[in-house]
């Protein structure tokens, strides 16, 4: 039994502006790291999943920098999303061409912008969802244990034990800080948004389930994925298929995980200095800067006097912003 990973790899380029843009979102940057994002997740996978194996889904406009930062990944692997149309489509369109070349083949689904703090650990998460989705024929996702009362994930509360994983109770978005806390207290799990299943069981649990992909499931059955992006709705995988199946198991995963959603986290994924400083590039700081994220991209950048705040310097630009405060930095690039 082969497995399939397939990397999504989208993105609008406006959470770590003006470093990231359309044409350069999170994923093609390091942030995490010395390498972008994207060529970590894909080394991430060795001795699990060979780049051969391995499609990366993104935008059309991408394809070509996919290429040149992962160039071990086959070019043909690389596929253009004909619309932007959120996880549940890109998925099934990837379990689709999976099903079809490898019968009986396996398939890891994970995003190409996480920071993991232990790649061993990762593989030997993602190598006990696989057995439980081939021993159980059950869709699996990986959960983690939080480490904060994290408002802008999504938890999982597990339910009773199915073999070596446990039954998913249900799915709660992004809760307030105090029900994040209680979550947190009564065993809840992050979803990490790594998933296993065969392909054939995606495809037959997403027929049933996903009544959003319904219209262009003909299309996608005859390989026409044009007709099949523009006849969905565009919707989430977990909203589509894993909140609706009772075919669905969770694994805890042990590793670190970030999915590095905003400038603030690279406080947590990156090194600190002695005051709490993330730097990166010419930067110079006087000793009264504290818990900041300074991040110069050619120019030198000099900073004194702050706490808590992002300041950023690339592509021409600059920003200037309080931590804790992400939601306002879309709003202000819509805006731009």
């Amino acid at each position: 039994m082969s497995t399939w990973a397939a990397i999504l790899a989208g993105g609008s380029g406006t959470r770590f502006w003006p470093l990231s843009t359309p044409e350069q979102p999170k994923q093609f940057l390091p942030l995490a790291g010395n390498r972008p994002l994207l060529a970590q997740a894909v080394s991430r996978l060795q001795g699990l999943v060979p780049p051969e194996r391995t499609l990366i889904l993104t935008a059309p406009t991408l394809v070509d920098r996919v290429a040149e930062t992962v160039p071990e990944v086959p070019h043909a692997n690389i596929f253009a999303e004909p619309r932007t149309a959120s996880t549940a489509p890109a998925l099934a369109w990837a379990a689709h061409w999976i099903a079809k070349h490898d019968p009986g083949g396996q398939m890891l689904s994970l995003h190409a912008d996480w920071a993991v703090g232990d790649d061993s650990a990762f593989r030997a998460a993602a190598t006990q969802a696989l057995g439980v989705a081939a021993e159980q024929d059950v869709l699996v996702t990986v959960g983690i244990k939080p480490t904060r009362n994290e408002t802008a994930y999504g938890y999982i509360v597990p339910g009773r034990a199915s073999g070596s994983a446990r039954k998913v109770k249900r799915f709660i978005e992004k809760p307030s800080p105090t029900r994040a806390a209680l979550l947190r207290r009564g065993g809840a799990l992050w979803n990490s948004g790594l998933f296993a299943w065969s392909a054939a069981r995606f495809l037959g649990e997403a027929g049933a389930y996903a009544e959003e992909l319904a219209p262009g499931w003909a299309a996608l059955t005859n390989g026409d994925a044009p007709r099949f992006f523009a006849a969905v709705t565009p919707v989430a995988v977990d909203v589509a298929v894993l909140e609706r199946t009772p075919r669905l198991a969770v694994v805890t995963g042990t590793f670190a995980w970030d999915d590095i959603g905003s400038w603030d986290a690279l406080l947590r994924v990156r090194r600190r200095d002695a005051h709490g400083n993330v730097t990166v590039g010419k930067v110079t700081l006087g000793d009264d800067v504290k818990n900041s994220v300074i991040w110069a991209e050619s120019e030198e950048l000099a900073v004194v006097g702050i706490e808590d705040m992002v300041v950023v310097r690339a592509n021409g630009h600059t920003l200037v912003m309080p931590t804790g405060r992400p939601d306002k930095l879309k709003a202000l690039v819509q805006s731009l």
